[in-house]
């Protein structure tokens, strides 16, 4: 069992470092997952950790997105500052607007070499999901794309540069989460395809993976009636995790579940009946159980009652204990945490990120020929921002970037509670302004469970697409939003709102890097593939 863990600064004798140590001490569990903190805290916390225990542990994280997706640290909030963290990559879909395996190859190798570093050996990564469902609000970018060739390729590639530099690449959420419209965090989505449709589309990325010597898989807290033939979640089931993956596909590396804790597992069964469940169906490590007390004693009592074969959990466990011999934590289960400065977040490491970042932002339609823009100091520019209120580094980087350039540069910032009145302040503005930029930092799971905007925002766009007046919208997250105003006259997409794909976003704009990323999905209309090439502007014309 791995429970959750945070990686904050725990003092000895507090609530956080008491349960730290309860679940080595009093549960014994063989591993954790760890989420959320600055690298050295991360480090010194799993190292503690792991000289309590009495086998070492299989530590594992959520680093889709490089070992910063979990471990970028913080910004101190009274100055603003960032003190600094992991490498950070945008969301994969940028690697597969990139469509470039050798970047794939290299996110992969960062990654690992980070995680490794901070004492984790289990990177829940690459996602394998083909997001063929716009409405997806638990994916979306999360996901490679829709194709599944580019799916399954740059999934590979990136399986490879993890493995091959010392981590278990996990690939998730077998048998496959991109066609869902449901938040499997809540409840049970349900995949209703053929089982032709599934070889063709959903199971291809992972046979793939397996292929090329995949470590670890995740499941999906979905039904596929076609392989279960019932309502049973794919994680429950053995037709899935036993007579697809492992007899069919010939995989012989971990299964984890996914977090246990979901509303499509937890609200439907008894928290040691998931479990034992779980084993029953073919997993080998149950993530995140919400009590880790009765997901244990309802696995012994399985065993007691001969429901549970102690050969069945032997299986498993020794599964588990040749990983941990692999990674080489029988000789060495602790990191040193002076080096770690020398490998997490070191500029080499930063380059990659801004490579990928460079190569995924893709122009959808530019109708006013605007880009790239001419960068007149003088010009009046108005940056409008929506973000979620908690979000205080929304744009910072994009903005930062225009001001270079227009010292005039004015902002302003909106989110889902900006009434009707404000948005027409800020159209009024917008109509007296030579240039007006929206971005839309609109990610995967907000707050309200949606990956689209608030009426008021639509409305405000629609006019805005409507007024004649030149603007350029920026999708910093998901890029499906274009269906909601797709009289916008420029839309290019950036995938994600961190401080490098703004960047990125900013110099394409501006016409300081060339614009060659291509829609690795369908969006409003537009085919995969497609993609306006922008060329960078020469010194002679930005002077």
């Amino acid at each position: 069992m791995m429970p959750f863990l945070l990686g904050n600064f725990a003092p000895e004798g507090s609530s956080s470092a008491r349960r730290a140590r309860a679940m080595v001490e009093e549960h014994g569990v063989g591993g954790i997952i760890i989420s959320v903190g600055s690298p050295t805290e991360v480090a010194a916390k799993l190292n503690r950790l792991q000289s309590l225990s009495d086998l070492p542990l299989l530590v594992s994280a959520d680093l889709e997105a490089g070992a910063g997706f979990r471990f970028e640290g913080v910004v101190h909030a009274p100055t603003n500052i960032w003190l600094g963290g992991a490498t950070r990559f945008p969301a994969l879909m940028a690697l597969g607007a990139s469509g470039d395996p050798g970047l794939a190859y290299e996110m992969g190798r960062v990654t690992a070499l980070e995680a490794r570093a901070l004492g984790v050996h289990v990177p829940f990564a690459p996602v394998l999901d083909v997001n063929n469902n716009p409405d997806n609000p638990v994916i979306n970018v999360r996901s490679l794309g829709e194709d599944p060739e580019m799916v399954a390729l740059l999934g590979a590639a990136f399986v490879r540069g993890l493995q091959d530099h010392g981590a278990i690449a996990t690939a998730k959420h077998f048998p496959g989460h991109g066609d869902t419209g449901v938040d499997s965090h809540i409840s049970l989505p349900v995949i209703q395809v053929s089982r032709e449709r599934m070889d063709s589309v959903e199971l291809f990325p992972f046979r793939r993976a397996v292929d090329a010597g995949l470590g670890a898989i995740m499941t999906a807290h979905i039904t596929v009636p076609e392989i279960t033939g019932a309502s049973t979640p794919a994680t429950l089931a053995p037709s899935v995790l036993t007579g697809l993956l492992r007899d069919e596909m010939g995989f012989g590396g971990l299964v984890f579940t996914d977090a246990m804790d979901m509303g499509a597992i937890d609200r439907m069964f008894e928290r040691g009946e998931a479990a034992v469940r779980a084993i029953e169906a073919g997993a080998d490590v149950i993530l995140m159980p919400p009590d880790l007390a009765a997901a244990g004693e309802g696995i012994v009592a399985a065993v007691r009652s001969g429901r549970l074969s102690e050969e069945r959990v032997d299986r498993s466990v020794l599964r588990i204990l040749r990983a941990k011999e692999r990674l080489g934590l029988d000789r060495e289960r602790t990191v040193d945490l002076n080096r770690m400065r020398e490998v997490v977040g070191v500029r080499p490491h930063l380059a990659v990120a801004r490579a990928v970042a460079d190569r995924s932002v893709t122009v959808l339609k530019d109708e006013r020929d605007l880009l790239p823009l001419l960068g007149t100091p003088t010009a009046s520019v108005y940056s409008v921002t929506y973000r979620r209120p908690n979000n205080l580094r929304a744009s910072r980087a994009f903005n930062a970037g225009l001001g270079r350039t227009y010292g005039r540069l004015r902002t302003a910032y909106v989110d889902q509670e900006t009434t009707r009145r404000e948005y027409d302040e800020i159209l009024a503005r917008a109509r007296g302004m030579n240039l007006t930029i929206v971005s839309l930092h609109v990610g995967v799971r907000t707050a309200s469970g949606s990956v689209a905007l608030p009426d008021e925002a639509v409305r405000f766009m629609k006019r805005l697409a409507r007024s004649g007046r030149p603007h350029i919208v920026v999708a910093f997250g998901n890029p499906y939003l274009l269906a909601e105003f797709p009289r916008v006259g420029t839309y290019l997409t950036a995938w994600s709102g961190i401080p490098v794909a703004e960047r990125a976003a900013a110099a394409a704009i501006l016409g300081r890097i060339a614009v060659t990323g291509r829609a690795p999905t369908r969006i409003a209309g537009f085919e995969i593939g497609h993609g306006l090439r922008v060329l960078p502007r020469t010194v002679a014309d930005r002077n």
